[in-house]
C-alpha cells in the first residue's frame, strides 16, 4: 500500500556519488500522479526498454506491474526526442534477433508483428575506410563471400572458418549461456570446459586475426563488441557469435524507431492491468526483516512491494538505491575497480532539402578513422580524447520518412569516447562544441559534402548527459564492460547477492548489453521470480516495477 507521508530525502555521503561517477548536482525529477492508495504492490523495478520487457514477463506470470520512470516517456534509452520536426532515436537503432521479441509477446498472449512494423535492412550497414575501400554487410552468405573476395581473395577460406566459429559460439554463448541464470558458482564451473574449448580467453580481435590477414577484414569481423560497450582487443572471442546472429536473423529497423517498440510494450503492460508512472525517480530500496519490501521515491512516497526488480544500472542500484544497507560484494570500492564500457558522444542533426542528396549514404554507415587498435586503446585504456575518431552514422529517413519533415533528413553521428572515470576525464562543458565541429568537418569531407549549408536542428549528448539523464556511473554507455572476468557469474547477478527479494535486469547484469541481451535478461528474470500467488481479487496480484532512469 502506498504511503502518502512525506519523508526527508537522506543525502548520500559526498564521496559515494563521486566514486560511482554520479553528478554532484543532479536535480530531482518531480513525480507524476498519485499512487493508488489501495493498490498492493508485489514487484517494483526501474523502467527502460528492458524494464518494459521485464514488466511484460512479470505480467505474464500473474503480477500487476507498476513501472516507475524518471523520464517523460516510456523506453528509457529506447525513447526518442523531437525537435524542429525531426524525431531522434536516443537509443538502439538496430534490431537483431526479432524472434526474441516475438517470444516475449507470445508469452503475454500477443502478436509482436501485429503491434510493430519491422523492416529488414539490405545491406545491414556499410563500412568505409580512409583509403576509399568499402564493405557492405548483408545476410546472404554468397554476397558476404563476394565482399570478402573483392577486398582480399586470399582470406576467403579463413572467412568461411570464422563463420563456423561464430555459429558454434552462438549456440553456446547466446542460446545456452545467455538464456539461463548464472547466479550460482556451480553454474560457472559447469561451463568452464566449453569456455576453454572455445578459447574464451582470447579476444574477438585476436580470433579474427587468426582467421583473416587483411586489416580491414579484421576490423569488420571484430568491431561488434563496440555496439555493447566492449573493447574488441580485450572482450572475449565468444562475441564472434554476433556474425552468426546477424547472418541468421538479419538486421531490422522498427518503423517509428525503437521508441515504437517501447510504446507497444507499454500498451501490452497496460493491457495486463499494469501501470506506468512517468517523471518519478527511485531514491532507495526499502528493507524490512532482511529483504526488499518496496521503494521510496525522491518525493518521499513509499511504494510497498513483495518483489523489487531494478533495471537501473547495477552500479547505481547498489551504490545509490542500497546505500544504507550493508554490502558484501558490490561495495563502492569493488564497483570502482570494475572496468566500465566507453562513453558516447552523439550528435543528432537535421538537414533541409537533402532527401535526394547523398544517394550512396544508406541507413547505417560506419566511417573509420586512420587507426583501429590505437584508437580503441585511447578510448578504453588511456582514457584520452584522441584527435582522430571513427563514427557510426544513422540516417533513418531513407527508410522511415516520418522521422523528418518532407524532403528533409534526420541523422545522428556517434563517436565512442572515454567514460568519465579515468584519471583526467574530458571536460565536456568545454569540449562538446569543438568536438561536434570536428565531427561535422569529417562528415562533410568524407560522407556528406555540403552538409553545413543544409543543417537545421542540432542536439548533442555526451557522457555527462548519460551520467545525468540515465544515472550511468561514469557516464558509461553500456554499464560494466563485458570482459571475460566481468561476464556470466562474474557480472552482477539477476538475483541480488546483497538483498533477498531484489532482482536485477539490464545491461549491467547477466547476460549483458545490446537489444538481444537485455530482452534475454527479462527471460532469465522470469525463470527466477516465482509465479504470483493466487489473489483474492479478480484483478490478480499486483506487481510494481520501479525506474531510475
Amino acid at each position: 500500500v502506498a504511503d502518502g507521508r512525506r519523508r526527508q530525502r537522506a543525502p548520500p555521503p559526498a564521496d559515494l556519488r563521486r566514486r560511482v561517477g554520479a553528478s554532484p548536482d543532479r536535480r530531482r525529477r518531480s513525480d507524476g500522479d498519485g499512487f493508488g492508495a489501495g493498490l498492493r504492490a508485489e514487484a517494483v523495478a526501474p523502467e527502460t526498454f528492458l524494464r518494459l520487457a521485464a514488466a511484460m514477463r512479470l505480467g505474464a506470470k500473474g503480477y500487476r506491474v507498476t513501472v516507475i520512470d524518471r523520464l517523460d516517456m516510456p523506453g528509457g534509452r529506447g525513447s526518442s526526442i523531437s525537435q524542429g520536426g525531426h524525431r531522434f532515436d536516443l537509443g538502439p537503432t538496430i534490431v537483431t534477433v526479432p524472434q526474441s521479441l516475438r517470444d516475449l509477446w507470445s508469452a503475454c498472449g500477443r502478436d509482436f508483428d501485429a503491434d510493430v512494423d519491422l523492416r529488414p535492412m539490405d545491406p545491414y550497414y556499410e563500412i568505409r575506410w580512409p583509403d576509399g575501400s568499402r564493405f557492405a554487410a548483408r545476410q546472404s552468405t554468397d554476397a558476404m563471400r563476394a565482399e570478402v573476395a573483392r577486398l582480399s581473395p586470399g582470406d576467403l577460406a579463413g572467412y568461411d572458418r570464422f563463420l563456423k566459429d561464430a555459429e558454434a559460439r552462438y549456440w553456446f554463448g547466446f542460446e545456452d549461456l545467455g538464456r539461463r541464470p548464472m547466479h550460482r558458482f556451480v553454474d560457472l564451473l559447469k561451463v568452464l570446459p566449453k569456455f576453454a574449448w572455445y578459447r574464451a580467453d582470447r579476444s574477438v580481435a585476436a580470433h579474427a586475426a587468426r582467421r583473416v590477414r587483411d586489416e580491414r577484414l579484421r576490423m569488420a569481423l571484430s568491431f561488434h563488441p563496440l555496439f555493447i560497450g566492449g573493447d574488441p582487443f580485450h572482450v572475449t572471442s565468444m562475441y564472434a557469435l554476433v556474425s552468426h546472429l546477424e547472418k541468421e536473423f538479419g538486421v531490422h529497423y522498427a518503423m517509428g524507431g525503437v521508441a515504437a517498440i517501447a510504446g507497444a510494450m507499454a500498451r501490452v503492460i497496460e493491457g495486463q492491468g499494469g501501470r506506468i508512472i512517468l517523471n518519478a525517480e527511485a531514491d532507495e530500496v526499502m528493507v524490512k526483516g532482511g529483504r526488499a519490501t518496496g521503494v521510496r521515491l525522491t518525493d518521499g512516497r513509499v511504494l510497498a512491494a513483495g518483489v523489487v526488480v531494478s533495471n537501473a544500472d547495477a552500479g547505481h542500484t547498489y551504490d545509490r538505491l542500497l546505500r544504507n544497507q550493508p554490502r558484501r560484494r558490490w561495495t563502492t570500492r569493488h564497483l570502482g575497480r570494475r572496468r566500465w564500457s566507453m562513453g558516447l558522444f552523439v550528435w543528432y542533426f537535421g538537414t533541409r532539402g537533402t532527401r535526394g542528396q547523398w544517394p550512396d549514404v544508406g541507413h547505417h554507415t560506419i566511417l573509420n578513422g586512420p587507426r583501429y587498435r590505437g584508437l580503441v586503446k585511447d578510448i578504453f585504456i588511456r582514457g584520452k580524447l584522441a584527435e582522430d575518431f571513427s563514427l557510426y552514422v544513422h540516417r533513418p529517413s531513407v527508410t522511415d520518412p516520418s522521422v523528418a519533415p518532407a524532403g528533409d533528413d534526420t541523422f545522428y553521428a556517434l563517436s565512442p569516447v572515454p567514460h568519465l572515470g579515468h584519471a583526467d576525464p574530458v571536460n565536456w562543458a568545454e569540449m562538446a562544441e569543438p568536438y561536434r565541429r570536428r565531427v561535422q568537418k569529417a562528415l562533410e569531407e568524407q560522407l556528406l559534402p555540403g552538409l553545413s549549408s543544409h543543417l537545421t536542428s542540432s542536439l548533442v549528448y555526451t557522457p555527462e548527459t548519460f551520467r545525468d539523464r540515465y544515472l550511468s556511473p561514469y557516464g558509461a554507455g553500456f554499464s560494466i564492460e563485458p570482459r571475460i572476468l566481468q561476464s556470466a557469474w562474474f557480472r552482477p547477478h539477476n538475483v541480488s547477492e546483497e538483498l533477498p527479494g531484489l532482482y536485477l535486469v539490464g545491461a549491467g547484469t547477466h547476460p549483458g548489453a545490446g537489444l538481444p541481451g537485455v530482452v534475454a535478461s527479462a527471460e532469465v528474470l522470469a525463470k527466477l521470480v516465482p509465479d504470483a500467488a493466487p489473489a483474492a481479487s479478480h484483478v490478480g496480484q499486483s506487481a510494481m516495477e520501479l525506474a531510475a532512469e
